[in-house]
């Protein structure tokens, strides 16, 4: 007999159920419905008090990383100086830029985690990715607290739209290296208690059997796009089944057209935010007089996209994101470029004086969200005129198409013949769906074609993109 080989445990092994205490967790972020009765409701001195002392716990964090030291001490910036939550404005934005240079300088994971690889066996890792439409993907470490209060975050989101504990969900959305997917399913097993079907996207469970599995454990959801959803719809019509009365969907966490997702099936959509890196940030109410931020978790501010200075309440401007939760990555005045506007503090008409924030209102730069994939213009340029036969002079359009949002890229090309054009077009379209994970369309024009869209004669800097929609 060859016995198992058993290695003695690392020094400080935590398994991740050891990791976090989940009672104090749920004191200190309370999941819903708790939260709607209690911090929900908090006086604004209340929250205000509250944001300051993790905002300043959190900068004493991020102190340790040497992402944000080397920032803050060539700004001049240092934790203690925050005595006020209006001495965050002290503290130096970065954005996404400054995230993939630091990759590069640092690779893989750059130096702006709050946690290492060499941490896993202590304190329990996530590693999911974003941001790979622009070069090498953004790596955010997530701690077993982080995925935690993330969860709890998404739930409370998920319960004001109408999801209850023990409810059947269809989790559409793709189980892949981003979390996605993961923060809604964490958020509906583990904080809501409900019954999650992992169908994933329609190429791993194919559309009529979503529908299938729909009615036949009668989800009150499908997560996913819009888009997708809609197309749910068409799919289910064809199969004699009609999606208000034959389904049982109570509730639309779907980003996508509000007027035509009512209309489909039924329940109220209500506008949400969110990101990659930090999980839900805010919730419309059924009051509708703007999204709900989750002040014990973040401390939102708006900048001038331009010159990253404070815009007044009510200006569009790009959202700067300061978390106040994590113990992994921080997110200390991360411009995300994503516009909207901050409403002044008041209480709302359904009880809470949580600021407010409008709807996402479109990108500071040339971001587009196609199908629930972040894809930058650039990305895509670059992709396809590096393919041999492609010139570098290229034009993207954003368009919608029916019920889906699509993109097409033109691309220059001296191929003489229509069959070498055609094939480029095929290999633009592949090398496209490889990379980014989503498809695109690709068309191959001759010399000159693009220059009025591109004004590359006439314009200081071409133009390379075009939103349609």
């Amino acid at each position: 007999m060859k016995p198992v080989r058993v290695d003695p445990l690392p020094p400080g092994f935590r398994r991740p159920f050891e990791a976090v205490d989940c009672r104090e967790l749920a004191r200190l972020y309370p999941p819903p419905p708790e939260y709607f009765e209690s911090a929900w409701l908090a006086r604004p001195e209340e929250i205000e008090r509250l944001q300051l002392e993790r905002l300043q716990r959190r900068a004493r964090q991020a102190w340790q990383v040497p992402f944000f030291r080397r920032r803050w001490e060539a700004a001049g910036f240092h934790p203690d100086d925050l005595e006020s939550l209006d001495d965050l404005w002290r503290a130096p934005a970065y954005r996404v830029d400054d995230i993939r240079k630091n990759i590069e300088a640092h690779p893989p994971l750059g130096d702006y985690q709050g946690a290492s690889l060499e941490d896993a066996a202590r304190e329990p890792l996530r590693l999911y990715m974003s941001g790979a439409t622009t070069g090498a993907p953004r790596p955010t470490l997530y701690t077993q607290w982080d995925r935690e209060v993330g969860a709890i975050l998404t739930a409370r989101a998920l319960y004001l739209q109408g999801i209850r504990p023990g409810d059947v969900v269809l989790n559409a959305w793709a189980y892949s290296t981003h979390n996605g997917a993961f923060s809604f399913d964490e958020a509906l097993h583990r904080w809501l208690s409900c019954v999650v079907i992992t169908t994933g996207t329609g190429n791993v469970t194919s559309s009529r059997r979503q529908i299938e599995l729909a009615r036949a454990y009668q989800a009150v959801a499908i997560l996913t796009t819009g888009d997708y959803l809609l197309h749910l719809a068409e799919v289910a019509r064809e199969m004699g089944i009609d999606p208000k009365r034959d389904l049982s969907l109570r509730a639309l966490p779907n980003v996508g057209d509000k007027q035509r997702l009512q209309a489909t099936f039924g329940p109220e959509v209500y506008d949400s935010y969110g990101f990659h890196e930090v999980q839900w940030v805010a919730i419309e109410c059924p009051a509708r007089e703007g999204l709900h931020i989750f002040e014990d978790a973040f401390v939102v501010q708006v900048v001038d996209p331009e010159t990253g200075e404070r815009v007044p309440d009510g200006q569009l401007g790009s959202l700067c994101i300061t978390e106040l939760y994590k113990t992994g990555s921080p997110q200390f005045r991360y411009d995300i470029l994503d516009l909207s506007f901050l409403h002044p503090r008041s209480q709302c008409a359904c009880g809470s004086w949580l600021r407010r924030m409008g709807s996402f209102a479109g990108r500071g730069d040339n971001m587009v969200k196609l199908r629930g994939v972040n894809i930058w213009p650039e990305a895509i340029g670059r992709i396809a005129t590096a393919l041999p036969g492609a010139e570098n002079d290229y034009f993207v359009r954003a368009q919608r198409e029916g019920d889906r949002d699509e993109m097409t890229v033109s691309v220059v090309s001296h191929a003489a013949s229509a069959g070498e054009r055609e094939a480029l077009r095929a290999r633009i379209e592949t090398r496209l769906k490889e990379e980014l994970g989503v498809r695109i369309r690709a068309e191959v024009v001759a010399a000159g074609a693009l220059d009025a869209w591109t004004g590359i004669h006439t314009a200081p800097k071409p133009k390379r993109f075009r939103d349609e929609r």
